[in-house]
């Protein structure tokens, strides 16, 4: 049930916390974006969206499902984290056109959640193995 629970909060911060972050003028909506940035925006969070949905589904109505919903979402939080981490090499960044960023403890918030559900994502998968193969 452990596993069941962290995936559950893993999946909604990808699937649904970063989309209801994201659907406003700082991103989605912002008129200094070019057209072809936010339509990337968008398909990104139908993406991540549709495939927490599958995650989801995955975690708690599939016998052996947990193994594939922790893969899911260390592919989209572990895709962030890539980007993050290579920002330099393509001109990307964190801070938002009005010059903030949004931070606690030092560091930026997408970096602290998305690497809190990759890290918990490593534990369910490494459990859902363990499990698989003691069956």
């Amino acid at each position: 049930m452990l596993d069941k629970l962290l995936l559950t909060l893993s999946i909604g911060l990808y699937a649904v916390v970063v989309p209801y972050l994201e659907i406003n003028d700082t991103h989605v909506f912002n008129p200094a974006w070019v057209a072809h940035a936010k339509l990337h925006e968008v398909w990104q969070l139908i993406t991540n969206s549709s495939l927490g949905a599958v995650a989801l589904w995955l975690t708690w109505f599939s016998q052996n499902g947990r193994a594939q919903a922790s893969l899911i979402a260390l592919l989209v939080t572990g895709g962030f984290l890539a980007a993050f981490a290579m920002q330099d090499l393509y001109g990307g960044s964190m801070v938002h056109s009005d010059g903030t960023e949004k931070t606690a403890f030092g560091m930026n918030v997408g970096v602290l959640g998305f690497g809190w559900v990759f890290l918990t994502s490593s534990f369910t998968l490494a459990r859902s193995v363990s499990s698989e193969g003691n069956s």
